[in-house]
């Protein structure tokens, strides 16, 4: 693997869970960093934690993946405060629970609005930058866009958009040197839980997770490839995932 020491990288997502994990790991490793999430303060916290900590750049900014124009604003200025990026994960998401009669049209729309139109957004404001710097797009999916589930059906299908539309782009862009990468996480230690009203203890046994730290290893196991070499999807289940099946 490469060293990525001195790397810039954007993430969205990043105040908490998978990305704020994945800011720390890479921080760690010396890459400059642009944060993009909603929740403004608890980024510039984070940011402020990790230039202290590691010495790197980092910049905070308030972004709704949504909304393309925000997206384009933050992309763009992070390869300005940065002087371009050699990576970018599109990490930001949402998963609400609900089968198909119990969903309602609220829950529907935002988890396409976010799962999909945020990646196919952060996607495009990406490319060009990754194409100057022969870069990594890492698409964090799920397990649930892999194999058929019986429950939540709309989350499901929002992570396999996002691995067919991933590796279609690997095809398309690396000619440009452009890599593309997927993550393919279980369930993990995050907050997707608690936003609905319940606590993650209530939810899940603590053995029946993934520390998000581990996802963030294999991401920035994504962003290290050397060369032309790149990870093309990378699963990281729990041993007993298929426990029951």
């Amino acid at each position: 693997m490469r060293d990525i020491d001195g790397d810039a990288v954007a993430i969205t997502g990043a105040s908490s869970g998978i990305g704020a994990a994945t800011a720390r790991a890479l921080a760690a490793a010396g890459v400059d960093l642009a944060l993009g999430a909603r929740r403004e303060g608890r980024l510039t916290d984070l940011a402020s934690e990790l230039e202290a900590a590691h010495g790197v750049s980092v910049e905070a900014t308030a972004v709704d993946v949504t909304e393309r124009e925000q997206v384009d604003a933050f992309v763009e200025g992070a390869a300005e405060a940065l002087d371009g990026l050699d990576g970018v994960v599109v990490n930001a998401g949402v998963g609400l629970d609900g089968d198909l009669d119990s969903m309602s049209m609220d829950d529907y729309r935002t988890m396409m609005d976010v799962n999909v139109d945020g990646a196919f957004h952060t996607a495009r404001a990406a490319l060009p930058q990754l194409r100057e710097s022969d870069g990594t797009l890492v698409f964090v999916a799920s397990f649930a866009g892999e194999y058929p589930r019986p429950t939540n059906p709309v989350y499901a299908a929002s992570k396999w958009w996002v691995r067919g539309f991933a590796h279609s782009l690997e095809g398309s862009v690396g000619p440009d040197g452009v890599a593309v990468s997927v993550i393919n996480p279980t369930e993990v230690r995050t907050e997707f839980a608690s936003e609905q009203g319940a606590s993650f203890e209530e939810q899940f046994e603590s053995e029946d997770v993934t520390d998000p730290d581990a996802i963030a290893d294999g991401i920035r196991f994504c962003l290290s490839q050397e060369g032309t070499d790149t990870v093309s999807e990378l699963d990281l289940y729990r041993r007993d995932k298929f426990s029951g099946w």
